[in-house]
């Protein structure tokens, strides 16, 4: 994912529902005739040109009906790139996040896939006319069911649903060629690593509920060798995998991680899955940068705040202006619209939270409205209920112009319907600089 266009995309999962001033256009099939030129065209801004190069699964993105996996309801988005609701408090993931964890498998004729969490069945139907074989489960029976009926409907007749705990894996079938697991469980499950034959990958999203990564690993001499690939948020791994959770969210006491920036991570490709590769690194490769504030230099690197997610169009900057510490963010844009930011989720129960604190220090280079007049930096929080609807949105901004570090504090109520939230930062489709740091969220 090298291009300018790569640096938006798994920002989707989340965007378009997050954010209504950068929601897709909003461009509705009227009939099933549209839907093949919708998802063509689909394919070609959101997919090929994000930086997926496979042609056999830019193919099988071109050739699966994603419609048919949404309620009637969803339909007129079902071709955009955004995560839809499918019921259940569960979500079908974006075009691309599904084009890009099928890609990193590698798919091959031959392949026998296990995928853990079938959700509506599309990530399973994409795989189908890749593989010889797709092994999938969902825990929760009634999305199980409905998956497995409309996978027979569209006769995908190689891939075999079942409704159980994706912790076990289906031994069964065993060993697999290819693992994909489309949901978070905090560690990789050991029956999966078990299941997986030598040699052969697996894609999962892992960590604590609101601080995961996407890795790809391959079995090498009976163990996990790990790549960190993107930073996500998925839905958590239920079952077994939760019940397990060693680290859980507090929805009564809300804060930011890593509010500061000062913890970063880098990633370790020797590193195993019982090794954690993930842990505070240098600023190892510098470039000059002018320090407006100082006159001194300021230092860049590819090392990313640890607990951010969809980082798009960011900086993470060493200076002695900072604030707190001794690194801040920068996000800068040129392209009025185009995402530039940085998103983080948390724990809040609106029964019991009925306002959150809100600082953080903020500057401004040449900051202006993108499209429209609410495309501006700010911070801007979004709730969502227990079924993940969402439940409201608020925010502390926004901003505009030339600044130097200013500090905003700000009290933000909380719907009583609120769940979890999910917090962004950025230029929100402005255009400029705008640079954070010291961010605190609490509970009133």
């Amino acid at each position: 994912m090298s291009s300018t266009r790569s640096a938006q995309k798994c920002l989707a999962i989340l965007l378009a529902s997050v954010f209504p001033w950068l929601s897709v256009p909003a461009v509705v099939a009227k009939d099933s005739a549209d839907y093949p030129a919708l998802r063509n065209r689909m394919v070609d801004t959101e997919i090929v040109s994000a930086g997926v190069k496979d042609p056999r699964v830019i193919k099988s993105m071109r050739d699966t009906p994603r419609h048919e996996f949404v309620a009637s309801a969803a339909r007129p988005n079902a071709y955009h790139d955004m995560a839809l609701a499918i019921g259940q408090g569960q979500t079908i993931s974006p075009p691309f996040v599904v084009a890009y964890m099928t890609e990193q498998l590698l798919p091959q004729p031959s392949d026998k896939v296990l995928e853990i969490g079938t959700g509506s069945g599309y990530q399973a139907a994409i795989l189908s006319p890749l593989v010889k074989d797709v092994y999938t489960i969902e825990i929760v029976k009634p999305l199980g069911e409905r998956a497995a009926r409309t996978l027979k409907r569209l006769k995908y007749t190689n891939v075999h649903p079942k409704v159980g705990d994706g912790y076990q894996g289906w031994p069964e079938y065993a060993p697999f060629d290819k693992i994909i697991v489309t949901c978070s469980p905090e560690q990789v499950p050991p029956k999966l690593v078990e299941q997986l034959r030598e040699g052969g990958r697996m894609i999962v999203p892992v960590g604590e509920r609101y601080r995961q990564t996407l890795y790809l690993f391959q079995k090498v001499d009976g163990k996990l060798k790990r790549v960190a690939l993107l930073p996500t948020l998925f839905v958590p791994m239920t079952g077994k995998a939760e019940d397990g959770r060693q680290v859980r969210p507090d929805p009564l006491h809300p804060k930011i991680n890593n509010g500061s920036f000062e913890e970063v991570s880098t990633d370790d490709p020797n590193a195993t899955a019982e090794q954690p590769a993930d842990k505070p690194s240098t600023l190892d490769k510098p470039v000059a940068a002018d320090n407006p504030a100082t006159g001194e230099k300021a230092t860049e690197s590819e090392a990313t705040p640890v607990g951010w997610h969809y980082q798009r169009q960011l900086k993470l900057v060493e200076a002695k202006d900072a604030p707190q510490g001794s690194r801040y963010v920068t996000f800068t844009n040129s392209d009025p619209g185009r995402p530039a930011q940085a998103l983080q989720g948390l724990a809040v129960d609106g029964r019991k939270v009925s306002e959150l604190n809100v600082s953080l220090w903020v500057k401004a280079q040449n900051v202006r409205q993108g499209e429209n007049n609410e495309q501006l930096p700010a911070l801007v929080i979004t709730f969502y209920d227990e079924n993940r609807g969402e439940a409201g949105y608020t925010f502390v901004g926004p901003w505009r112009d030339t600044f130097s570090w200013q500090k905003v504090v700000d009290k933000l109520h909380v719907p009583p319907r609120a769940r979890e939230a999910i917090v962004r930062i950025g230029l929100g489709g402005g255009t400029g600089e705008a640079s954070f740091d010291d961010i605190h969220i609490s509970e009133k």
